[in-house]
Formats: C-alpha cells, structure tokens, sequence
C-alpha cells in the first residue's frame, strides 16, 4: 500500500518529501526501465526501484549516455552514486558524483538478490 500526499501544493509536497519515513522513501528512487528488459522480465510498469548492482544510462546532464553500475542508492536525499562517475577534488581523490534517479533509465537487473527476484514475481502477479 502506498502512502502518497493528496494535496497538489507544493508546500504540502515539499513537507511530504521532506518528512517521508524511509521505507516510503524507496518509492522516490524509481527509475524508467528498457523496453527489452520489461519484454524479456514480463513487466508492464514503467519504473521499479533502483538497487546496488543495477545497470543503468545517464539520461541528462554533464555525464548523459554514460552507462554504469549503482555502487550506492541514498534514500535520505534520493540519490544514486554510479561507477565510473565521479570528479577529483583539490586532494586529487575521486569521489562519486550523486544522480537523481529521476535522470536514469535502467539496462540490467542484478538478479543475484533472492528478495529482488520475489519482487520481480511479486510485479509479475500484478498483471
């Protein structure tokens, strides 16, 4: 069951988003999914959550069309920290450069997790 604000304020909203619990939170870190992998997984949603070990493409900004795993999914902020994404700062140390999920699109599912497999059946029963 999903707990979404009615209100269409963006105070309201804004409140919301701020005050979300995590576990509502998740919802916030959904990404759109290719057309060949919601054919070949049997799905019909546009957007799951996104999990450590996905593979996903940067659909806008500096770093757009580049592809990579998720090394991190923060749901306090709702962002995703990629491989291979990331700047030096002044000590020369790489550090990841965070990514709305809202600008990504998934390629690959990391189907190594038992409950992400349950999920996907969970998605598949919905139809």
């Amino acid at each position: 069951m999903m707990f979404m604000i009615q209100s269409s304020k963006p105070r309201k909203q804004r409140y919301f988003r701020f005050n979300a619990p995590m576990h509502i939170r998740q919802n916030f870190v959904n990404v759109h999914i290719s057309k060949e992998l919601s054919a070949k997984l049997g799905i019909k949603k546009r957007s799951i959550e996104v999990r450590k070990g996905d593979t996903v493409k940067i659909m806008s900004g500096d770093n757009k069309g580049k592809l990579g795993k998720v090394t991190e999914v923060n749901l306090s902020n709702g962002k995703v920290s990629i491989e291979g994404v990331s700047n030096k700062n002044a000590k020369a140390k790489e550090k990841n450069i965070p990514i709305y999920a809202s600008n990504l699109y998934l390629i690959d599912i990391d189907l190594a997790d038992k409950i992400r497999n349950d999920d996907i059946g969970a998605i598949k029963a919905k139809k």
